[in-house]
């Protein structure tokens, strides 16, 4: 949104993208504008003070933590067998592991980010995704953010509930204890600190999409390849 409150589509947005590698270069001070007029997030920090490092964001002021131990994510709609899933529950299904850059819509860019978890198919086939299905719907738990997939979208092996990143688990600021990573696609579709999966007949547009920024967030078809994670 701009200063004023309005939607900042993400026509706009990728037109600010390179002032975003621009602010590498001459300094702080223009990264930091680009960030103000493309969301009304609440910066959390940054893992490193270089340009190239996470960038922390949150849509509201606070999410509260909470614990491997006591996590669930609830997985329901059309599904066979809803139920709710702890972490010991989705360390028992297949793991999967990849590398990939991260890339947000803003500019900034983590190449070569190790993510580990539970594919994101292996979860639907576990619940018996309903024949009608054509979707699937992600929520947060702080109780706003939402995202969204096609069907076809969500069945990619590159698309995971990823529970550990860079050989630990995923930390609180990077959305755990689990989080969803669509790995070929921008990082506003990869929802942190995930707790509900709804299997759905049709794409419901997400927090961002409803401001403005595209429903498919493709970084590029380069990025769109199968890499057969493992």
């Amino acid at each position: 949104m701009d200063e004023a409150g309005r939607p900042v589509g993400r026509r706009v947005v990728l037109g600010m993208l390179g002032l975003g590698a621009v602010g590498v270069v001459v300094g702080a001070s223009v990264q930091d504008g680009v960030n103000r007029a493309v969301a009304p997030v609440a910066p959390l920090g940054d893992l490193l003070p270089a340009a190239g490092g996470f960038r922390f964001y949150s849509v509201v002021p606070s999410v509260r933590r909470r614990s491997a131990a006591e996590h669930r994510i609830t997985v329901g709609g059309l599904v066979e067998r809803p139920r709710a899933f702890a972490m010991a529950d989705l360390a028992r299904l297949p793991q999967t592991r990849i590398t990939r850059d991260f890339q947000c819509v803003t500019g900034w860019r983590v190449p070569d980010v190790a993510w580990s978890g539970v594919a994101l198919p292996d979860l639907l086939d576990a619940v018996g995704a309903s024949a009608r299905a054509r979707a699937v719907l992600f929520r947060s738990f702080d109780g706003v953010y939402t995202e969204s997939l096609t069907l076809e979208q969500a069945r990619r092996r590159d698309v995971l509930v990823a529970t550990g990143m860079r050989d630990g688990p995923v930390s609180h600021d990077h959305g755990g204890p689990a989080r969803l990573l669509v790995a070929p696609m921008y990082g506003y579709k990869s929802l942190k600190w995930l707790g509900g999966i709804e299997v759905v007949d049709r794409v419901v547009p997400g927090y961002w999409e409803e401001r403005g920024y595209d429903v498919d967030a493709w970084v590029g078809r380069s990025n769109g390849r199968d890499d057969r994670p493992t």
